[in-house]
């Protein structure tokens, strides 16, 4: 795959997403459009997979519905609350420090910049790049494991890391597509595309994947 392929690899996948369930996130925008559920779904999200994050996103919300609905849980009890989620006790250690952050840095609302995001409590760049694509429809490129792995496997780039994937797709992907190309490349991940025994006799991009050995072909 070269950088010209991209529109192609854009569009096969996104009929491909369209056809698959929904990651959580995109789910919640959705469903709420709410910056501040985008932002504590995206926290629990991560290195945990998404049948999981549903079903405590759906337990946790019943309570939560805006920062300061933390106040009234003590960290044990946000521990309860998010289990099984991967790392559930740092996490709930960062959304229990999460409304005062909040109201320190920026007088409770929930900022609309990578930078700003990422001086809250467990938000790292993949987390405040997906926030502002996702809740603020903001141009922003995120990059978690899928899309490293996938970028790299196809060809498109070699990096050694998702932040070396991200500066790099920052000068290679249309800015058209940022907004998209995470959810269509974790969906094709989690369903085709796997770390392990891909499943590449479904694959919509065979000729474009150096995998395959296949003569490229339209």
């Amino acid at each position: 795959m070269t950088p010209k392929d991209i529109p192609i690899v854009n569009r096969r996948l996104k009929r491909a997403y369209a056809a698959h369930k929904a990651p959580i996130v995109d789910l919640i925008k959705v469903e709420t459009g709410d910056p501040f559920r985008i932002l504590v779904a995206t926290i629990l999200s991560a290195r945990t997979k998404d049948e999981t994050t549903s079903v405590v996103c759906r337990r946790l919300f019943k309570v939560v519905t805006q920062p300061h609905d933390f106040d009234q849980f003590s960290e044990k009890e946000l521990e309860k609350l998010i289990h099984p989620i991967g790392f559930f006790r740092t996490k709930a250690k960062h959304l229990k420090q999460l409304p005062a952050v909040l109201d320190r840095e920026y007088d409770g609302v929930i900022p609309d910049t990578i930078d700003g995001l990422c001086k809250l409590p467990g938000v790292g760049r993949k987390t405040a790049n997906l926030v502002v694509a996702m809740a603020f429809e903001k141009p922003a490129i995120c990059v978690d494991v899928h899309v490293h792995r996938i970028c790299n496997r196809l060809g498109l780039l070699k990096t050694k890391t998702p932040l070396e994937t991200e500066m790099k797709l920052r000068n290679i992907l249309p800015e058209r597509y940022w907004m998209t190309w995470n959810s269509i490349l974790v969906s094709y991940g989690q369903v085709t595309c796997t770390p392990t025994s891909p499943h590449c006799s479904t694959c919509v991009i065979p000729e474009l994947c150096p995998r395959r050995g296949v003569t490229r072909s339209r």
